[in-house]
């Protein structure tokens, strides 16, 4: 009897957990990879490996640093194994001609992920978490196993990148 009442506790935990943290998780698969199914895949399977290292975690405070650790690895994985996808991906957005040029912003914003989903797998990830995550150099290089040096240069040529391309579409 005591052990399903700790299983409906631990139950509630997890629910309470995924309602609490798979929103923003999923939001940033989203951004890395640009596909919605994917994304909720990503966010599942991250979710599962995190609750099932939960007991390893220093503290419960770190679960949201590590489901993002995992979302980032997760992502780059797929990206490895779907890296001809990739090249197709930013095919798949609508022309921005098709789109009504009064609404400024909706173009704007499609020129923006166009441009982000074009650049290599870890530019993109270090701007998403830069400018989206709204984290700082030291938690990035800590997500992405790399030094702070290396983040700044992954964001600063992502955002050169992003710069040259969109002013390229807005010139034509």
């Amino acid at each position: 009897m005591e052990i399903e009442a700790a299983d409906r506790q631990a139950a509630g935990g997890l629910a309470e957990l995924y309602v609490r943290y798979a929103p923003a998780g999923f939001r940033l698969a989203l951004l890395l990879t640009g596909d919605r199914a994917l994304a909720e895949d990503i966010v599942q399977d991250a979710f599962v490996k995190v609750v099932g290292r939960f007991g390893h975690l220093r503290s419960g405070s770190s679960f949201e640093a590590y489901l993002r650790r995992t979302i980032v690895n997760l992502t780059k994985n797929t990206w490895r194994r779907r890296s001809v996808e990739r090249a197709h991906q930013a095919d798949a957005l609508p022309e921005l001609r098709d789109v009504e040029a009064a609404d400024g912003a909706v173009v704007e914003r499609m020129m923006v992920l166009r441009t982000l989903r074009s650049l290599p797998e870890r530019q993109r990830t270090a701007i998403v978490l830069r400018f989206y995550e709204d984290l700082p150099e030291g938690d990035i290089a800590s997500i992405m196993r790399c030094p702070a040096g290396t983040v700044r240069s992954l964001i600063s040529r992502g955002v050169a990148a992003m710069r040259e391309q969109i002013g390229g579409e807005r010139d034509a």
